[in-house]
């Protein structure tokens, strides 16, 4: 086996220099970035130091039948498979370098920068981020599994600066806004479901989401199944009856009107139906996890006229992609009360904390 060090100014440069003298079958044993030249140490330029190997020698298959007392264990299956993912790690590593070679990130952090990117957070999240952690660790060389932990660990940790999951039960009123399609009456029926079933709370409906007939005969479903009372709002006057009819339950819970988020007027008519400042209201904001995170930041800040105390992610179970969370939750400090996962009432949802959030994120990280 032939092993030799190459020094360039980019990972490309270094990729063609061992394609041509080592070639095609190469293997990348290590990469880093380093300084040279200057006087004094100063006026050093960066480099990328990679050292490749490549074997010159034809290997002989052995074509005799093992006898399955040496057949390989569980460990050596586990061993081989954890040399496959490393493999893996090191290919997506020189193809990330390929593309962001721009900020000058070591091999490692440039593959995992990559990977929150494609994940949908904003770039200079993901720049920061990785810029803390490379100055908390810069002179280490992580590999897969250490550098996905280290991203976890710092996400989770920017995560608990906010961490709020769940209804605090502190006000009587719990309303439910978002735009059209996110599967915001169905998340209402979960957590008042979750709140009559396991809190024990006296629960009833009002819906003021009087433009879709389907959505008044959804939640009336919802009514029946939970046995719990249900008013339909069609003016304010409805909105404010329907109130005093429930001043007595522990929490009502308010299925809002679902409407283009785009649409500035449907904001305002929500300020002007639902009275914010008379009663005790927590306001969540749903949206989905399938949905563009640039329409998912839009609708973040076309419903900031109205004073959201969290926000709720549907979907979950429809994507591989979760930078929304990042840009909302850390990114606009706001905590995240709910992750939907499916349509099953009232099971398929998750109160998260930090933890359960920084792993879905980074599950995917190189293909774990």
């Amino acid at each position: 086996m032939k092993v030799k060090k190459y020094v360039a100014d980019s990972m490309p440069e270094a990729m063609n220099a061992i394609r041509k003298e080592l070639g095609a079958d190469a293997v990348i044993l290590n990469s880093k970035e380093i300084k040279s030249g200057g006087i004094f140490g100063l006026f050093q330029k960066k480099k990328i130091e990679v050292i490749a190997a490549a074997d010159k020698e034809p290997r002989e298959i052995k074509r005799e039948a093992a006898p399955p007392e040496n057949m390989p264990d569980l460990k050596e299956r586990e061993k081989d498979s954890d040399v496959l993912k490393e493999i893996k790690y090191l290919k997506q590593l020189l193809e990330s370098q390929s593309f962001h070679s721009d900020h000058h990130f070591p091999p490692q952090y440039e593959h995992v920068y990559s990977y929150l990117i494609e994940q949908g957070a904003k770039v200079s999240f993901a720049k920061g981020l990785i810029e803390k952690i490379l100055e908390e660790h810069r002179d280490e060389e992580p590999g897969l599994r250490e550098m996905k932990e280290k991203v976890k660990s710092e996400l989770a940790r920017q995560f608990a600066r906010m961490h709020s999951p769940g209804i605090p039960f502190e006000n009587q009123i719990i309303q439910f806004v978002g735009p059209t399609g996110v599967g915001k009456t169905t998340t209402l029926a979960k957590v008042a479901a979750h709140s009559m079933l396991e809190k024990k709370k006296k629960i009833a409906f009002i819906t003021a989401d009087t433009y879709r007939i389907a959505a008044i005969e959804q939640l009336k479903t919802y009514a029946r199944i939970l046995d719990v009372p249900l008013e339909v709002a069609y003016t304010i006057s409805d909105y404010k009856a329907a109130l005093e009819k429930f001043k007595d339950y522990d929490l009502i819970f308010v299925d809002t009107a679902g409407r283009n988020f785009r649409d500035a007027t449907y904001v305002n008519e929500l300020e002007q139906l639902i009275q914010f400042d008379s009663y005790g209201i927590e306001t969540y904001l749903v949206l989905s996890l399938t949905a563009k995170p640039t329409d998912v930041e839009q609708t973040f800040q076309q419903f900031q006229q109205i004073p959201i105390e969290k926000v709720i992610f549907t979907k979950m179970d429809e994507t591989d992609s979760y930078g929304s969370l990042i840009n909302i939750g850390i990114g606009e400090e706001m905590p995240i009360a709910y992750i939907t996962n499916g349509q099953d009432v009232p099971d398929d949802i998750i109160i998260p904390d930090e933890q359960f959030i920084s792993s879905l994120i980074m599950r995917r990280y190189a293909h774990e």
